[in-house]
């Protein structure tokens, strides 16, 4: 027989192998407690916060516990992914409701409903950002609060002006499910998205951050656990985080379609179209700033080999066109950023694990820039195994720049990966020409659909922004190159008006 203090050892040493030891007992569902952490002790590791995360989803359905499995026995397979309710508005009425509608008010009412989902949605995911990641890398010391607070921003300051908006949609709403007038609504909300104006500026930064520390082991594990996780939905970290932005850029798609379906007397039309300038003109300001951001940040990177090399025009350089991996003649890699003002030829380094680019040559005042469209075929490029004792390979895509001025005796030949980047190339550099010699611009060329890249030619700009130039858009996008085109124009047409006047 044991006596009382073997008994309680016992009994403590049960309870500690009890927190690795297989059990059918169910979770405890998240949506009962205040925080993820909570669910932890600070002292516990990764691996253990990591089996016990997978075992449950973020809104604990109690249909669905969470069951370890017993030992021995067969592993099954992966916890289902977590699905978003899909559900129409019209999918919502009974039969009788239904046949009341016109078909032209219920797709009107479909598209309003979408906008009132959407705030839902973008509200959960701002809370999931912080209660799934953000805090649970605070509470186990994965990242130190500053980190933290540079890749998340501010996300908990606008789940506030979403509800807001959520709210006042729900009091418009009638007993029979409609929303009779929303423009208004719309344009009294709209001026409060002017405060993602510093989290989208300081995108960049973030993501270059979190993809920094994602060599942590400790980090990369955290992820990668959560990433296999229901309530992720097979969505990486940087995607909750990209999703205010990519919302934005959706009002005036959303706001159009409720407009498309609104009839002609209906008196939202005029305040339907008050909606989409306001917002046209919220982006184009988020954006402006964005690409301002954007431009500093990699001139901020740029290494020069002496102060001789780092032209003075650096300073004024407000727009990055276009920035991306190009090839020279040798077949070196080569990244290569079009400024407003200058052409800056790098190469990617790395000092003190920071990641930087070193001016491979002076960089050429786009006012000095001669530029010259190189036929396939025309040239023979080298740098390969195989060119060192042949001719080298006939390019494609590949166009050669040069500067006018004879102190720098440059001239440098450029490859590119395809005919789409190509053109997008051309197409900036001309720009930025045009504007420096005050002449309009040349009319941009298109490029064949099959040639274009999906991640370049979307509607909707994805999270990371293209290293190369971007297509010509109609569609606001909060993008720096976007921009850029819009920022060159207004200075073309004001130097142009200057011109005429003898200003």
């Amino acid at each position: 027989p044991m006596n009382k203090n073997t008994q309680r050892e016992a009994s403590t040493n049960i309870q500690n192998y009890s927190l690795w030891e297989p059990t059918n007992k169910r979770v405890r569902p998240l949506a009962k407690v205040s925080s993820l952490v909570n669910l932890i002790s600070p002292s516990k590791n990764v691996r253990r916060f990591g089996q016990t995360i997978q075992s449950m989803s973020l809104r604990g359905d109690s249909k669905s516990p969470g069951l370890s499995l017993k030992a021995g026995s067969k592993a099954s397979g992966p916890t289902p992914t977590k699905r978003r309710s899909s559900v129409l508005w019209s999918e919502t009425l009974d039969v009788h409701q239904k046949s009341s509608f016109s078909t032209k008010e219920i797709k009107r009412q479909e598209a309003i409903f979408e906008l009132y989902r959407g705030e839902q949605d973008l509200i959960e995911d701002l809370q999931l950002a912080r209660k799934a990641y953000h805090d649970p890398m605070l509470k186990l010391l994965i990242m130190t609060e500053e980190e933290l607070a540079h890749i998340f921003g501010d996300l908990d300051a606008y789940i506030p002006l979403h509800q807001e908006l959520l709210m006042k949609l729900t009091e418009e709403t009638g007993p029979d499910g409609t929303v009779d007038q929303i423009g208004q609504i719309v344009i009294d909300w709209l001026p409060g998205l002017k405060a993602y104006k510093n989290y989208c500026s300081n995108q960049l930064a973030a993501k270059a951050l979190l993809d920094q520390k994602k060599q942590d082991k400790r980090v990369q594990d955290f992820l990668q656990r959560c990433l296999e996780s229901p309530f992720s939905r097979k969505l990486d970290l940087w995607s909750f985080l990209d999703i205010p932005r990519s919302r934005l850029v959706k009002y005036p798609l959303l706001l159009r379609e409720i407009l498309k379906h609104t009839p002609p007397d209906h008196p939202d039309v005029a305040s339907l179209d008050r909606a989409i300038t306001i917002i046209q003109e919220i982006l184009s300001d988020i954006n402006m700033r964005k690409g301002e951001s954007e431009c500093q940040y990699y001139i901020d990177k740029l290494e020069f080999l002496d102060e001789k090399q780092r032209d003075p025009l650096i300073d004024d350089c407000k727009v990055l066109l276009c920035h991306g991996e190009l090839r020279n003649k040798s077949g070196s890699r080569l990244h290569v950023f079009l400024f407003s003002e200058l052409l800056v030829l790098t190469r990617p380094v790395t000092r003190n694990d920071r990641s930087c680019f070193q001016v491979y040559r002076q960089p050429i005042p786009v006012r000095d820039l001669a530029l010259e469209d190189l036929q396939d075929g025309e040239i023979r490029m080298g740098g390969s195994f195989r060119g060192a004792f042949t001719n080298g390979e006939k390019a494609k895509n590949v166009f050669r720049v040069s500067s006018l001025d004879p102190s720098h005796g440059q001239s440098h030949t450029l490859h590119v990966s395809n005919v789409y980047h190509k053109q997008q190339w051309l197409n900036g550099l001309r720009t930025a020409m045009a504007q420096q010699h005050g002449a309009p611009a040349q009319p941009r060329e298109s490029v064949p659909e099959k040639h274009r890249s999906p991640s370049i030619s979307a509607a909707i700009c994805d999270a990371e922004t293209d290293e190369n130039c971007p297509p010509p858009s109609a569609g606001p996008k909060l993008r720096p190159q976007t921009l850029s085109k819009t920022r060159l124009d207004q200075k073309l047409q004001g130097s142009l008006r200057r011109k005429e006047t003898g200003v």
